[in-house]
This record gives structure tokens, C-alpha cells and sequence, in this order.
């Protein structure tokens, strides 16, 4: 059941997680120029990003997720494209990802890098990228130092991991990078394809589940997520890192 809400929750919204595809372009920009590179895209979800580096790029792209209805969805749109030819939809979970060695230019993860965790996605990840490659993910992070105690323990119980910006820069080299570039996605990353069509979502599904608990208290968790953003949005967000390979 309370797997069934969630989909109800997030299905066939724009994004799953705050983006926009200026920002991937921006991103994209900070790299130097590659000639039809191949990038993997690790937690592509329903594949906005995935569509706009193959467009960058012209380049080959791997999508990868683990919800098949996401990757379905990418596959729509990859064929409504015409890219069907340079780019692919796989089920593959982060966990378990079985490409050779020094297999891509880049690898791109926007908001999933997370699930893994930084550092070891860092670590791990490195093996995949080819010598002198790049690696572009968003992470959440803290935008300033000593957030209010409410903020603080709602993000350290979802994302135990979650660092500031200069504890990220520290790490990177230490994980085998030199960092190119980096900047925070503003608010409108977060509103207009994630939480604006989010709010209207729940808002609609309350009046269908308002005789069930278990879906309102799903429902009351993904409300709360947004209000604390409103609330606490100048004290955390998501930040772009750009990376080189050493």
C-alpha cells in the first residue's frame, strides 16, 4: 500500500528531485570540449538530464535506474527524439554496475549521488571514467555553517551524509579529482518542475485518501519536505560539483 501511494505521488512528474535543463546546460558548458563523448547518467530517473546531454553532447548516453516505469518513460521519449541510436535506458542499480573499467568521458548523477553516498561514489565511480574524464553530479549539501537544530536533525536522519560545501571540496582530491568548477541550484531549480507540480499532487491525492491514515501520514512526509525547504531554504540545496579525473 504504501509503496502503491508513492508512486501515486510521484508519477509522470517532470522531475524527482530539483533540476532544470539550463542548469544542466550550465553545468555541460563547464567542461572542455569532447568529441562525441560517452557519459553514463547514474540515477537518470525519468531522464530530463539524459535527453539534454545527448543533445549537448551528441555523444553516446547510458541512463541507468532501478524503477522500470521511469526508464519506460525515457524510452519514450529517447524513440520521440530520433535518438534511439545513441541512447539507452537500463535497468541497473549504482550498486552493481558491471561496465569495464575506464568505460566512460563522463559520468553525470544529478540529486542521486546520495543513495551511495559522496565519498564512496566518488571513489567508486573513478574505476568507470576514463584517464583525464569527468565526473558532474549535484549533492545536497549545507550552504551555511551551524543550521537551526530542526533542519539539522531532519536531514541527518534522511541523509546522515549530508556535508557543507567547503567539506566537499576538501574531499575531492582525496578521492582522485581536481575540481573544475562548482555553483548551487538556485530556488527556481527546486519549484518548477519538483516541488510546484509535487504540492498540487498531494494537495489532489488528500481528498482521494482521506479516509486512509497510512496514505495521509505518507502524504503528511512528502508535505513536510517542502514546508521545511520554505522554511530553511537559505541554510541548504543542492550543488553542482564538476570534476576532472587526476
Amino acid at each position: 500500500m504504501t509503496t502503491d501511494i508513492f508512486f501515486k505521488i510521484h508519477q509522470d512528474l517532470p522531475r524527482e528531485g530539483p533540476g532544470r535543463d539550463k542548469y544542466t546546460r550550465k553545468a555541460f558548458k563547464m567542461l572542455p570540449k569532447i568529441d562525441k563523448p560517452r557519459i553514463l547518467d547514474i540515477g537518470c530517473g525519468p531522464g530530463g538530464q539524459t535527453v539534454e546531454l545527448a543533445r549537448l553532447s551528441q555523444g553516446e548516453v547510458i541512463g541507468i535506474d532501478t524503477h522500470q516505469p521511469y526508464l519506460d518513460r525515457l524510452a519514450k521519449r529517447i524513440k520521440e527524439k530520433g535518438l534511439s541510436d545513441r541512447v539507452q535506458a537500463l535497468n541497473c542499480s549504482m550498486f552493481d554496475m558491471n561496465f569495464p573499467n575506464e568505460s566512460f568521458d563522463i559520468i553525470w548523477a544529478e540529486g542521486s549521488i546520495y543513495i551511495i553516498g559522496f565519498e564512496r561514489g566518488l571513489r567508486e565511480w573513478h574505476q568507470l571514467i576514463k584517464p583525464r574524464g569527468f565526473l558532474v553530479v549535484h549533492e545536497m549539501t549545507w550552504l551555511r555553517p551551524n543550521p537551526p537544530k530542526e533542519i539539522y536533525a531532519y536531514w541527518k536522519e534522511f541523509y546522515a551524509g549530508i556535508k557543507t560545501v567547503p567539506e566537499n571540496l576538501e574531499l575531492i582530491p582525496h578521492c582522485g579529482y581536481q575540481i573544475i568548477g562548482h555553483f548551487t541550484l538556485p530556488e527556481d531549480a527546486w519549484w518548477i518542475e519538483y516541488y510546484n507540480p509535487l504540492e498540487k499532487r498531494i494537495k489532489k491525492l488528500r481528498k482521494q485518501y482521506i479516509d486512509d491514515s497510512e496514505a495521509l501520514t505518507l502524504l503528511d512526509n512528502e508535505q513536510q519536505e517542502i514546508d521545511m525547504y520554505k522554511k530553511y531554504y537559505k541554510w541548504y540545496g543542492s550543488v553542482f560539483f564538476i570534476m576532472q579525473k587526476h
